[in-house]
């Protein structure tokens, strides 16, 4: 048996929290959102997602996210920003970024203002140097391998090429 799994907790009967554990009085759908957007910032999808499996209803889940946005503590564009940034600083590229953020429910316009707010090329090159040193390829063998190194982060086949020429020492 897998041990991640077997001495796994079982999940609490109702709506509760850490802050409210099963047996006390219920957590409001308010509060436990409050709680997630204390650790981090949430895309309203996301923030949906988890007010829902707590068994909150829809109409419940609605309002509190309303009343959220309406107070500025929630905010898809906040959220698409920082999640940018976060992702932008791990060497993370562009196509990765997008489908994650899809994921999590945000808008296109949303992700590409988010985008197109970097340097990407930029971020290709630190990636590449960081994993495997500040000396470019000179084998097809290691070129190849980066290169597959940065098209999983997400960056496409310009911002690689870039990376693994060295042409960018004059920008």
């Amino acid at each position: 048996p897998c041990l991640a799994t077997r001495h796994r907790l079982p999940k609490p009967e109702g709506p509760a929290s850490p802050m409210c554990p099963a047996g006390a009085s219920p957590a409001s759908p308010r509060r436990l959102a409050m709680d997630c957007l204390a650790r981090r910032e949430h895309s309203v999808e996301e923030l949906r997602r988890k007010l829902a499996a707590r068994d909150f209803t829809p109409e419940a889940i609605d309002a509190t996210l309303a009343e959220l946005e309406q107070d500025g503590l929630l905010s898809d564009a906040r959220f698409a920003e920082a999640f940018t940034a976060s992702r932008y600083r791990q060497g993370k590229g562009p196509s990765r970024l997008r489908a994650e953020m899809q994921q999590r429910g945000l808008a296109g316009e949303l992700i590409a203002a988010a985008l197109e707010t970097r340097d990407w090329h930029h971020a290709a090159r630190e990636a590449r140097a960081k994993k495997f040193g500040p000396e470019l390829p000179t084998e097809f063998k290691d070129k190849a391998r980066q290169a597959r190194f940065l098209q999983y982060r997400g960056f496409d086949g310009e911002q690689i090429s870039h990376a693994l020429a060295g042409d960018w020492e004059q920008d």
